[in-house]
């Protein structure tokens, strides 16, 4: 697959499952990336963690995301997912790369030192590249990675380690524009995504992350950094759209927006399929807070989305929203 020019759905704890990336294929995503998965569980042969690696028929183009810290396990994990080598494995389709995270800020993931913390151990994280991206070679299977501008603002360390683990194997490299300290704000620091295309110049694909709340701003990164390609997080989570938006204005075209009937039915269809999957009660409780991203700063929405966190089945969820758009 070709890393330039496209937009991503980026990988989510608890949210970038096969039905939010159907979703968002729908909407215009080139690719996504999976829900971050335990390398050492997946070794261990965890049927919870074989879960998160399911790619349901017609999404676009899926990397699956690992995380660890011990290079052999990684590399173990990533033939794993190649091979589709694993009790409870659900692939309609191979996935397209193996993506390393490097970037999860969570205090329980670093502190096992994983996530951003092998943005604390460059060795640490060149190795685990060089292991993994050997290993994938003979299933032709591309290794990709996802880092931080560094732990905190007196180690910005992205553009050396991206090229490092360009080095070492890695064929394209997202960056999220902030420091493992700044969590998900401050504002991201997008200089530091140009920083590292420099760094890596153009035989690597850099992928930009951060404050990407519109289709403006997709452009003005790839614009101001010279990335070669948007990742959205996020914004996505109640604004799918956003990717047929980069598109359409990257073409000139005035993006169309969603009406709150479009938000309701969206929604509504989200909370359906979640609940068609997981069952009701797993179902509507995990949809409690993802429906209630597609109303947020609507007129109501805060009346409306107490309601449904107070919601038990589908039903309810189904006639609060109903009732909420005939109001629009």
């Amino acid at each position: 697959m070709d890393f330039r020019n496209i937009t991503v759905l980026a990988p989510m704890a608890g949210a970038t499952d096969s039905i939010m990336r159907l979703l968002c294929t729908k909407m215009g995503a080139d690719m996504a990336v999976s829900e971050m998965v335990s390398a050492k569980a997946l070794c261990y042969k965890d049927k919870k963690t074989a879960v998160l690696t399911r790619i349901a028929e017609g999404e676009c183009p899926v990397a699956i995301q690992l995380f660890g810290h011990e290079p052999l396990v990684m590399a173990e994990a990533a033939v794993m997912i190649a091979e589709g080598s694993f009790e409870g494995c659900s692939y309609a389709a191979p996935p397209v790369a193996v993506d390393v995270n490097m970037g999860c800020p969570v205090r329980k993931i670093v502190t096992s030192g994983d996530g951003s913390a092998l943005m604390k151990a460059p060795e640490l994280a060149v190795r685990i590249v060089e292991e993994m991206s050997a290993a994938l070679k003979k299933y032709n299977m591309p290794l990709t990675v996802k880092i931080r501008s560094g732990w905190d603002k007196k180690s910005i360390n992205a553009p050396e380690l991206a090229k490092a683990l360009a080095g070492a194997g890695a064929v394209a490299i997202a960056v999220h524009a902030r420091t493992r300290d700044q969590m998900y704000a401050p504002s991201a620091d997008i200089s530091v995504i140009g920083e590292v295309k420099a760094a890596v110049g153009d035989s690597v694909p850099v992928i930009g992350n951060g404050d990407i709340v519109c289709a403006e701003d997709a452009v003005r990164m790839k614009r101001e950094t010279g990335c070669d390609s948007v990742m959205i997080g996020r914004a996505a989570l109640g604004d799918p759209w956003i990717f047929s938006h980069i598109k359409a204005f990257e073409k000139g075209l005035e993006p169309e927006m969603p009406t709150a009937e479009d938000r309701v039915a969206c929604a509504l269809n989200l909370v359906r399929d979640l609940v068609k999957e997981k069952g009701e009660e797993l179902g509507v409780r995990e949809a409690r807070g993802r429906c209630a991203h597609f109303i947020k700063g609507l007129s109501g929405s805060a009346a409306v989305r107490d309601s449904i966190n107070r919601s038990v089945t589908l039903g309810e969820i189904e006639n609060i929203l109903l009732s909420w758009r005939i109001k629009q």
